[in-house]
C-alpha cells in the first residue's frame, strides 16, 4: 500500500473515530436538575440553543452559584460549538465543584477544540485523580496523544487504562480497534 493511501486511510478513520467521540460524549453527559422554569428542552437547532443559552444567563445572573445552570450553559455553548464560552462557563462551575470529572472533561475537550491539547491534558488527568474509573477522560487522554500530540505510547497506555477498566462495552470495542490501528500505523512507517 502506498504512504499516501495509508495516510488518508488514518485521516479517514481519525475523522470517524472523533464523530463517535462526540456523539459518545453527549450521550453521557449527565446534568442534574434545574430550578423549576429554568432552562427549556430543546431539539438542538441554533435557535434552541440561542434561546437556551439565554435563559442560562438569566439565571446564573440572579443566582451566580447555581452549579447546574452553570454547567447547562457550559453544555448548550458545547454543544452550539462556541468553545471559548463553553470554557468560561465550565470554569464558573468548577469554581463551585473543582472536584467534578464530567466537567472538567467536557472542559477538556472544549481546551482541544481551540488547540490548547496540553491544557485538554491536565483537565483529563485531573479527572482521572478524582476519579480513576472515569472512562470519557481516559478515552479523552487517548484521543489527544494520538491524534494532536503524535505520542501514539501515550494514547495506548490510557487506552489499555480504559480496558482495565472496561473490556466489553461496544466503546471498549472502539478503543481496542484505534490500538490495533495505532500499532499497525506505527510498524508501517518504520
Amino acid at each position: 500500500m502506498k504512504k499516501e493511501n495509508i495516510v488518508i486511510l488514518i485521516l479517514a478513520l481519525v475523522v470517524a473515530f472523533l464523530g463517535v467521540l462526540l456523539i459518545f460524549n453527549l450521550a453521557t453527559r449527565k446534568v442534574g436538575e434545574l430550578p423549576a422554569g429554568g432552562i427549556p428542552a430543546g431539539a438542538g437547532s441554533p435557535l434552541d440553543y440561542k434561546q437556551r443559552i439565554a435563559e442560562a444567563k438569566k439565571i446564573v445572573a440572579r443566582e451566580p452559584k447555581n452549579l447546574q445552570a452553570w454547567i447547562q450553559l457550559g453544555n448548550d455553548y458545547f454543544d452550539s460549538d462556541q468553545p471559548q464560552e463553553a470554557i468560561a462557563a465550565y470554569t464558573k462551575a468548577l469554581e463551585l465543584e473543582p472536584n467534578n470529572p464530567n466537567v472538567l472533561t467536557d472542559q477538556g475537550v472544549m481546551f482541544r477544540r481551540i488547540g490548547q491539547f496540553e491544557t485538554a491534558i491536565a483537565n483529563f488527568e485531573k479527572a482521572q485523580r478524582i476519579d480513576p474509573t472515569h472512562l470519557q477522560s481516559l478515552f479523552n487522554i487517548g484521543v489527544v496523544y494520538a491524534t494532536d500530540l503524535k505520542r501514539p505510547d501515550k494514547a495506548i497506555e490510557a487506552w489499555n487504562r480504559f480496558l482495565a477498566i472496561d473490556s466489553t462495552s461496544p466503546q471498549a470495542q472502539q478503543v481496542k480497534g484505534m490500538i490495533a490501528e495505532l500499532k499497525a500505523s506505527s510498524q508501517k512507517f518504520r
